[in-house]
Formats: C-alpha cells, sequence, structure tokens
C-alpha cells in the first residue's frame, strides 16, 4: 500500500483531501496533525471523509519555521528556537491528544539542524527537546521518528545515539527515522543511498521525494517529479529491502499539478516492485 502526505494535496478539508488521495490513486495518508481541531478538520468531518483510507502516520510542524532560505531554515528549524520552545510544547501535546484520538501510531517532524559538534551546548538542549517530544507523544500511543536531510546522515546517528541515552531510562521507544532521499539532495547533505545505508535499522518510514541539487553551494536543489531526480531508486529499494520494509509515503511540496505528480510517483514505484 501506497500514502500519500496530506500537506502535498494542499487540501482545503478533509472531504477535499480524501478525493485528491482517490485521484491520486493511494490508499493511506500521512496526516498534518497541527490543523485538527479547526474547522474544518474536526473529528466528524475527519471519520466521515477518511474512512476508508489507513492514516499511516502523523506529521507535526514545529512552530515558527522558516523555509524562506537554507539559511532561515537553519536558524528556525524544528525544535532550535529557545523563543518558541514553550508554544512548541503546547502544539506538541495537543497534537500527541489527536494521535490517541485518531490511533495513530507513528509521528515525524524535522528536529532542525542539529550541531554536527556534539559538544556543542546547543547539541544537549536539541537532544533534551527531542526527548521530550519523545515522551509526549509515546504516552499517546506515537513512536517519534526525525526527518533526514537537515544534517548529514553521519550527525544524525550520532544525535539519535544521545536521545538513546536520554529516553531509555524512562521507557520511551527510541526515536526512529523518516528517511527522506529527496532532502539530502536538496540540503546538500550527502548521497542518498550511502545516508541510507547508515541509517537503515533506524528507517521507520520513507517519503518518496526527488529532487536535483544546486550548482551553487548554500543554495536550495530543485525538487522535481519521482523518476526526474537525483535519487537512484532501484539502488534505493535494493537497500531498503535489507529490513522489513516501512511505510512508503509520496511527497510533493512543488508545483501545481500535485495530484498528477504523486499518480507518477506511485506508478515508478510500482513498476520498481514489479521489476524486483
Amino acid at each position: 500500500m501506497l500514502a500519500a502526505c496530506s500537506w502535498s494535496l494542499r487540501p482545503e478539508g478533509p472531504e477535499g483531501l480524501a478525493r485528491d488521495l482517490a485521484l491520486a490513486g493511494v490508499q493511506g495518508v500521512q496526516l498534518h496533525l497541527n490543523p485538527l481541531g479547526q474547522a474544518p478538520w474536526t473529528m466528524d468531518n475527519l471519520r466521515a471523509s477518511l474512512g476508508g483510507l489507513q492514516v499511516v502516520s502523523g506529521m507535526f510542524g514545529p512552530l515558527g519555521e522558516d523555509y524562506s532560505t537554507l539559511e532561515t531554515i537553519r536558524r528556525t528549524g524544528g525544535v532550535r528556537m529557545t523563543e518558541m520552545w514553550d508554544a512548541n510544547r503546547q502544539a506538541a501535546e495537543k497534537a500527541a491528544a489527536w494521535c490517541k484520538k485518531l490511533s495513530v501510531g507513528l509521528v515525524t517532524l524535522h528536529a532542525g539542524f542539529v550541531p554536527p559538534d556534539g559538544g556543542d551546548p546547543e547539541h544537549g538542549v536539541m537532544v533534551e527537546r527531542v526527548a521530550w517530544l519523545a515522551g509526549c507523544f509515546g504516552g499517546h500511543g506515537a513512536r517519534l521518528a526525525l526527518e533526514t536531510g537537515q544534517e548529514r546522515a553521519e550527525t544524525l546517528v550520532r544525535f539519535l545515539e544521545d536521545v538513546d541515552r536520554a529516553t531509555d531510562a524512562a521507557g520511551v521507544e527510541r526515536v526512529g527515522v523518516n528517511f527522506d532521499p529527496a532532502n539530502m539532495i536538496l540540503y546538500g547533505m550527502g548521497d542518498p543511498i550511502e545516508a541510507l545505508r547508515l541509517l537503515r535499522r533506524r528507517v521507520v518510514q520513507v517519503h518518496i521525494k526527488d529532487a536535483l541539487p544546486s550548482a551553487t553551494p548554500g543554495e536550495w536543489g530543485r525538487e522535481v517529479v519521482v523518476g526526474t531526480g537525483g535519487v537512484r531508486w532501484m539502488e534505493f529499494f535494493e537497500v531498503l529491502r535489507e529490513g522489513a520494509m516501512p511505510p512508503l509515503v509520496i511527497e510533493r511540496e512543488a508545483g501545481e499539478t500535485r495530484v498528477e505528480d504523486i499518480r507518477e510517483a506511485a506508478r515508478v514505484v510500482r513498476q520498481i516492485g514489479r521489476r524486483t
């Protein structure tokens, strides 16, 4: 079964989301948790519209993020901003309560740019905040996973090992990885295949997304339709199959033909499945 990210389709409400998912030819959804509880994203509307779809996971978007440039997201991404932490704690508690209501067992987010130096004081602060989020969502039955891309895979491995030490004593399930190969290219953080090899044992969900690298260091790469970018999908799935296959969720965050692009991504994935 293939799923798609709800925010990729920019729906006005649950009914429109269900319609576009059907047009895209997918049977599951990763649901953006932040809008839930605000009209039209009410429990009644969700149940009426998404009853035939599987909610494979949720996504929590930390408040205050600015994706205008690589520099702005480096400053504002994830849980880095101390001035936003109290607001993000409150937002996470609300999102976690929705996980319990909807029986969502996995939640993903960007932690923000993790300092490559483990001795950096900000590194310890981010470990504490991610550990708190893992406990918050875990207390409502949802495991936490961090999305790749904003740091190199080696840095993320070390960071997660530190989070392990902060959460194991509390009985919280280890934080996993939502692997997004395109993000490694978009942020210029290394080869997606090599990154997947390093992180494979942690991967609990995959975003199916493609991109081309920037020719100018310090600038964004360019997201493209799956199969037309720099991700070597056959190799990617060979590595992915070294463990149990995680949920595959198509994400499309560029362009004006989202339904068609998601449908094409689904076709590419299914074609690879037939070949292998």
